[in-house]
């Protein structure tokens, strides 16, 4: 008996669908993820003991980023969520590096000096996530 032409893709269905999982399987690893068309991400929140502080870090945060050529990108804001999932933390900001070492260099510079002499007196509390950006 003859296979229908028609029937022939609906069978091979499987074997792509595995590729694909394969692949996505793959593109998780920390290999793949510290690939260099990945972005590391490294995000900060913040809650202040007053406004101003948080005023006062916003400017230190700026200055931080621009003085250090290691960092890819910047963005610093304060919290607009209603979910009321923010445990108490007002404000972010994300810094994207190229590489693990790019951010371990900012995390050494001696520039950090001067933005933790304005942080730590503003700051209640603080948390900190890294990650490999992903499609």
């Amino acid at each position: 008996m003859k296979m229908p032409v028609v029937l022939i893709p609906l069978l091979l269905l499987p074997l792509l669908c595995t590729c694909d999982r394969a692949q996505e399987k793959a593109a998780a690893t920390p290999e793949a993820m510290s690939a260099p068309d990945s972005l590391l991400r490294h995000v900060v929140l913040f809650s202040f003991k007053t406004e101003s502080g948080a005023d006062s870090v916003e400017t230190a945060s700026r200055e931080l980023a621009a003085a250090i050529p290691l960092v890819h990108g910047y963005e610093w804001g304060a919290n607009v969520s209603h979910e009321g999932l923010d445990h108490g933390f007002t404000h972010s900001f994300l810094l994207t590096f190229l590489s693990e070492a790019d951010r371990d260099a900012y995390l050494d510079d001696p520039a950090q000096d001067k933005f933790l002499e304005v942080l730590l007196p503003a700051l209640d509390k603080v948390t900190v996530v890294d990650y490999w950006a992903r499609d």
